[in-house]
């Protein structure tokens, strides 16, 4: 069961206008908690973190979204590789190459 217990919060101007956050009782001791001990200052900069997360998570979404398209698209045009046990073994065998590369260059790059 879900608490209905809300108290209107009030974020910083944005987009000319006031917006009200209405939290949950739990979602208010939660967001208390963080001011008391120190790690926000106040109820809104909780409000602003959580705004700031949820749209790079939906730009990240987007992102994958239209890599997936675009494989797709990849796909319709008949650019796509066959996955059999030896292509995978191949594909196994040249990213570890690449990494031993990597790794050599960065040994390489810190031992001068």
């Amino acid at each position: 069961m879900q608490d209905r217990d809300f108290t209107p919060l009030q974020s910083a101007p944005r987009y000319n206008g006031f917006v009200n956050v209405e939290l949950t009782a739990d979602q208010r001791a939660f967001v208390q908690k963080a001011i008391d001990s120190g790690r926000l200052s106040s109820a809104e900069e909780a409000i602003e973190q959580a705004l700031a997360l949820w749209e790079r998570r939906e730009r990240r979404r987007l992102e994958i979204i239209a890599m997936v398209e675009e494989a797709e698209d990849s796909l319709a045009r008949g650019e796509g590789i066959p996955i059999t046990e030896e292509s995978m073994k191949a594909l196994a065998d040249e990213t570890k190459q690449r990494v031993r590369r990597r790794i050599a260059a960065e040994q390489s790059k810190t031992s001068r």
